[in-house]
This record gives structure tokens, C-alpha cells and sequence, in this order.
């Protein structure tokens, strides 16, 4: 590359990181509003997507006569979890708009919301099925036998049982989606990462604005997993099966007893 055909090049050599630009853009209004727009669609999309994911499993295990039920959740599983993210996104903000002809024109943070939450929901459909074929066959059939249908046993015995190992792997969706949500900065949604990428094709400090970008996500993720930890050992309470070893005491107690 010829010296000075990059600005993060100069005399042939790479340029020294720049702290003073990493302060003055660690908490720049505009990096902390795209933030703030990270994490309201992430949240929205990540909920949106868990009651999807819900219903999608409730159809995948229907066993009403009518197939129709699982023909839809699997058809809907089957498309978006073969699909890439990024043309979803841009299949709900290009595509929609010239199949209604120009009836239906979502905007750029609900075209983010829609394409994350039905991509989401593919994903959580499994994770909730996986939960809940994890509880014994017997709990459904011994509620059903004290009287209850079989949505309300679902509801009230079985589904809370299943929440403790649909947990961490939804935690790690989350997780996800708060990295996978830098996509929608590909149809202009003023995230995060867009505003990051406006502010260095300006100033060309590439170096220190993508790592301004990647300590705010660091950040994010790093208190998802903290309330992950919360909630993990929130449901984890009465189903614990460790067993506690004696103590010091107890040992040389016990030792006692057996030399007695």
C-alpha cells in the first residue's frame, strides 16, 4: 500500500493508538443514544421472540388431529433458522414494501424488530421444546389425571419445571442478540454500531472508535450475563441434588465411632 493511502497509515507504519480520541468518544451522546437503541431492540426482540418461540413449540408438540399446527411451526423453524439473519432484515425493510406496493413501509427500528424477533423466535422454539420434552412424561399424565386439560398442566406443571433449563440457553441468546443486532445498522437503524461507523468514516480513527464500539458491547453483555447468573440460580433453588460432604468434625467424629 503507498505511504499515505490510508489514514491510519503514516510513513509506511501503523499509527499508534490514540487514547484521547478513545476517551473522548467512550461517551460521546451519540455512542451512548446508539446504546441506548442497542439495547431497546435487543430487549424488545429478544421478549418478542421468546413468545414466539413459546407458541412454535406448543405447535411442534401438538397432538391435535389437525397437523396443520406443526406443519406451520416447522415450516416457520425451518425458514428462519435457514436463512441468514441480514437477508431477513433486509427481506422486512426492501422486500415488503415492493410486495404491498408501497402499502405497508416499515421503518428502519421496526424492520429491525420484526427481523430479529422472527429470526429469535426460530431459535427459542427449539430451546423451549428441548425444555420441555427435559420434564417426565409422568408429570403431564398425573396432572392430567387429577382433572386438568392438557394446556393447563402444560401451564401449571409442566412449563414452569422447564423454565430452569431454558434459562441459560436463552440467556445465551440474549447475549447474542445484543451482538446480532449490530446488523441492523445495515438498514440504517441508528445503533451503536452506526453511529460508530458514521463518526470514524469521518475522522478515519478506525482503531480507536471499533474499540469504543467493542468495550460498550463488552459492557452490555457482560451485565446480561451477570442477571443470566441471577436467574440461573433463582430457578436453580429446590432442585439442587449436590450432596453435601461432612465436615472436619463430622469425619473425625465418625472416625470415633467406628474405632468404638
Amino acid at each position: 500500500m503507498p505511504e499515505g493511502a490510508h489514514p491510519c497509515f503514516r510513513g509506511g507504519s501503523a499509527t499508534a493508538f490514540d487514547f484521547h480520541v478513545f476517551w473522548t468518544y467512550l461517551f460521546d451522546p451519540a455512542i451512548r443514544d446508539g446504546a441506548r437503541i442497542t439495547v431497546e431492540l435487543s430487549v424488545l426482540s429478544q421478549a418478542a421472540g421468546i413468545v414466539l418461540g413459546l407458541f412454535a413449540a406448543l405447535g411442534r408438540l401438538s397432538r391435535l388431529r389437525l397437523p396443520i399446527f406443526r406443519g406451520i411451526a416447522f415450516l416457520y423453524i425451518w425458514l428462519f433458522r435457514g436463512t441468514p439473519l441480514l437477508v431477513q432484515l433486509a427481506f422486512v425493510y426492501f422486500a415488503v414494501p415492493q410486495m404491498t406496493n408501497g402499502h405497508v413501509v416499515p421503518g428502519e427500528f421496526l424492520s429491525a424488530f420484526i427481523g430479529l424477533s422472527l429470526n429469535e423466535g426460530a431459535y427459542m422454539a427449539e430451546i423451549t421444546r428441548a425444555g420441555i420434552m427435559s420434564v417426565e412424561s409422568g408429570q403431564l399424565e398425573a396432572a392430567q389425571s387429577l382433572g386438568m386439560t392438557r394446556w393447563l398442566a402444560m401451564r401449571r406443571i409442566v412449563i414452569p419445571q422447564a423454565i430452569r433449563f431454558i434459562i441459560p440457553p436463552t440467556g445465551n441468546e440474549f447475549i447474542a442478540m445484543l451482538k446480532n443486532s449490530s446488523l441492523a445498522s445495515t438498514i440504517a437503524v441508528t445503533d451503536l454500531f452506526y453511529h460508530t461507523t458514521q463518526i470514524y468514516s469521518r475522522s478515519g480513527q478506525f482503531f480507536e472508535l471499533l474499540t469504543v464500539a467493542s468495550v460498550w458491547y463488552l459492557a452490555m453483555t457482560t451485565v446480561a450475563t451477570f442477571g443470566q447468573t441471577l436467574l440461573e440460580r433463582r430457578f436453580e433453588r429446590g432442585f439442587s441434588r449436590t450432596i453435601r460432604q461432612p465436615g472436619l468434625m463430622q469425619r473425625a467424629m465418625l472416625g470415633a465411632l467406628r474405632r468404638g
